[in-house]
């Protein structure tokens, strides 16, 4: 259980609090070192995976933290670029961040419903992409002020909230689909059981009963 991939994974979730810190230390070692961290945590979140498939080790716990892990670190990084207005040159540059959390949290959701009824939520080739965007966006952010990118993190977070937002939905309407199959299924379903009550049943033929006056008016 406890094997380099996983460890990897845990990594990610240990950093979270060294880097909300930056929040109250106002220092610039401690904010590089925070940043060099992200950057790091990032990188792990592409060979976690790929050396737990390469070397045999894939586990239920690297399945159930690596997405923890994943929108934990994204979600903290966006929270302190929000809370901290230096490290955005533009304001409008909030839209991005705040649609990218609002996504996080619809798929979790999405995530977990989806797993009550035994349906999976595969990763898209998309949303790898909208995940290397995405990193690559807020590293160049969390060293804004050390490095000037000429707006480029900020541009890269846009082009990240837009395949967010196109995800996202693709999630979504794949879990409407879902909906609507099993609400086609419950109509059908109703529709035969109506159909059944309605069906009229077949009366039982009444043998009449042979009386003395029945056979004479016969004779």
């Amino acid at each position: 259980m406890y094997n380099l991939p996983n460890l990897l994974t845990i990594s990610r979730i240990v950093v979270i609090p060294v880097i909300f810190l930056t929040l109250y230390i106002n220092s610039f070692v401690w904010q590089m070192f925070a940043a060099v961290l992200f950057v790091t945590a990032s990188i792990t979140d592409y060979f976690d995976g790929k050396l737990a498939r390469s070397w045999g080790q894939t586990s239920a716990l690297g399945r159930l933290l690596d997405p923890i892990a994943d929108k934990l670190l994204v979600s903290s990084a966006l929270v302190l670029i929000l809370a901290k207005p230096e490290m955005v040159s533009y304001k409008i540059s909030y839209i991005p961040a705040f649609v990218i959390l609002c996504r996080e949290i619809l798929v979790s959701g999405l995530r977990e419903f989806l797993r009550e009824v035994n349906v999976g939520l595969p990763v898209t080739r998309l949303a790898k992409w909208k995940t290397g965007f995405q990193m690559t966006a807020l590293s160049m952010m969390m060293f804004n002020g050390f490095w000037h990118w000429n707006g480029i993190g900020e541009m890269l977070l846009w082009v990240a909230g837009v395949l967010t937002f196109i995800t996202g939905y693709q999630y979504f309407e794949k879990s409407l689909n879902y909906i609507k199959a099993q609400e086609q299924v419950k109509t059908v379903e109703a529709k035969i059981v109506v159909k059944k009550e309605k069906k009229p049943t077949k009366k039982t033929p009444v043998k009449k009963k042979i009386t003395k006056k029945s056979t004479a008016k016969k004779k």
